[in-house]
């Protein structure tokens, strides 16, 4: 029994320091991740935050679909060409890079966001990633581009097998927190309803 703890120390697997690297890889052996958000949105000029909850799906090579329900409905579907949003039930609004090409690089930005895109989030951000320890991460992300650096002051993520919050923090001193739960990797495919979704124009 004396040699116990020696061969428990020698078949355990060496830990591995968490990069930024290995973290876009965990992400994209994800093909779909449905989740459920909580948003807290703190504005100066406001006596209370403002609270939204709902549904979100990313699909690593279709795009993001977020579903508010509450306080009422409002849905959103953004993909690399375009961003349809309703609202309440009234006719979508469709914004591409033709149209509004800030809007549209901001909803842009949270796929990468969810995905982790290195690419993506060098050419946009000073980065600082933190190993935190028990398989835990973060990512601090600041702005170098236009029109980010003019928003955002900084945003904030950190998760652990999957994405589990982001904070945005802008300018103005306003702050929307973004809390992910209830991660679920299966089906593994869209759903019929979800493929129409993204091909809706």
């Amino acid at each position: 029994m004396k040699f116990w703890p020696l061969i428990v120390l020698l078949l355990a697997p060496l830990a591995q320091a968490i990069t930024l690297d290995t973290l876009q890889q965990r992400f994209t052996r994800q093909p779909v991740i449905r989740a459920h958000f909580e948003q807290t949105r703190t504005i100066k000029d406001l006596p209370q935050p403002l609270r939204s909850s709902g549904e979100m799906l990313i699909a690593r090579d279709t795009g993001l679909l977020w579903d508010q329900k509450t306080p009422f409905p409002m849905q959103l579907m953004l993909n690399d060409a375009r961003m349809v949003q309703s609202v309440n039930g009234q006719p979508p609004q469709v914004i591409t890079a033709d149209n509004n090409p800030q809007m549209f690089q901001l909803n842009h930005l949270l796929r990468a966001l969810f995905q982790a895109d290195r690419r993506v989030l060098e050419q946009n951000f000073r980065i600082d990633f933190q190993d935190t320890g028990d398989d835990r991460w973060t990512l601090r992300l600041t702005p170098t581009t236009t029109p980010l650096d003019k928003i955002f002051s900084s945003i904030d993520l950190a998760g652990q097998q999957y994405l589990e919050s982001i904070k945005l923090n802008d300018k103005q001193g306003d702050k929307t927190d973004i809390t992910l739960s209830q991660h679920r990797l299966t089906p593994t495919t869209l759903t019929d309803d979800e493929r129409q979704r993204f091909a809706a124009r």
